[in-house]
């Protein structure tokens, strides 16, 4: 089984716009939407995936869990938003009613920041709830935009949350490897795979010392639909040497013993 922990989509016409602006500045390959990654999905052999709905604005949560929330179960998990401009029960609210089962937090684009006493205030009671996180770390904003969202801020925000589940996208720090390694790797987090343009871009053997360093079995599968091609980022995974285990684990098994998904195989021996 292959997940893709890591992909972003929009209403279909909300799409365009988001897409037309480059988002950090790079040329989507894919078009954002339900049916564009379904398609997608198929062509690479994807058999799950995260999809990913974020609010900008405190005033948009409710109508963007909406969305998310109405997304094809045999294929898709639904990740929503919060947002600090609501309270935690708001926030929660609009998880619960809408029937989504995790969060993505994006301090590029959110007024979410690690550091943010009224982020961590809703991320325990995420934890206190049991519903899994993605996150962007790193760059890829300005100065404060990525000061939001620095890896020494997610490390000491993890030192002070017990039972989060967190997916640490970009390796726990987009465009900032070294951060990454200092703090991230090693933490109380999974690590994802993604790295727009293209994982391909890194070197090799560096992102093997990272995922066997951090431990294979908390290192998922992530592209970041539609900035990315899926097939091309699978295989830059397999490109990496790594050991027939290591590599489904990545790929899916992961992702699916921490979101508890049942594989097909399981489902049929139960």
């Amino acid at each position: 089984m292959i997940i893709d922990a890591h992909c972003h989509v929009w209403p279909d016409e909300i799409a365009r716009k988001v897409l037309a602006d480059r988002p950090v500045g790079l040329d989507p390959v894919h078009d954002g939407t339900l049916d564009g990654l379904r398609r997608t999905m198929d062509a690479a052999g994807i058999d799950m995936a995260m999809t990913l709905a974020v609010a900008n604005a405190g005033r948009t949560v409710q109508r963007t869990n909406e969305f998310i929330g109405r997304v094809d179960r045999s294929r898709f998990v639904p990740f929503g938003t919060v947002h600090p401009d609501l309270s935690v029960e708001e926030n929660l609210a609009a998880l619960r009613d809408n029937g989504v089962v995790g969060v993505k937090l994006h301090p590029l684009f959110q007024s979410v920041a690690f550091a943010d006493a009224r982020t961590r205030e809703i991320l325990v009671a995420l934890a206190e709830n049991d519903i899994p996180v993605i996150a962007h770390v790193g760059s890829g904003g300005d100065a404060h935009q990525n000061e939001r969202g620095a890896p020494k801020s997610l490390h000491a925000m993890m030192t002070e949350i017990t039972g989060l589940r967190l997916i640490a996208a970009h390796y726990g720090g987009y465009q900032v490897l070294d951060e990454a390694e200092q703090w991230s790797v090693g933490s109380n987090v999974h690590l994802e795979t993604s790295w727009p343009p293209s994982m391909g871009t890194l070197p090799p053997e560096r992102v093997t010392s990272i995922i066997r360093r951090h431990g294979s079995h908390r290192v998922v599968f992530g592209s970041d639909w539609p900035m990315t091609d899926p097939a091309t980022e699978i295989a830059a995974i397999k490109a990496l040497g790594l050991t027939a285990e290591e590599e489904s684990g990545i790929l899916g098994g992961n992702l699916a013993r921490l979101l508890r998904i049942e594989s097909p195989a399981t489902s049929l021996a139960t």
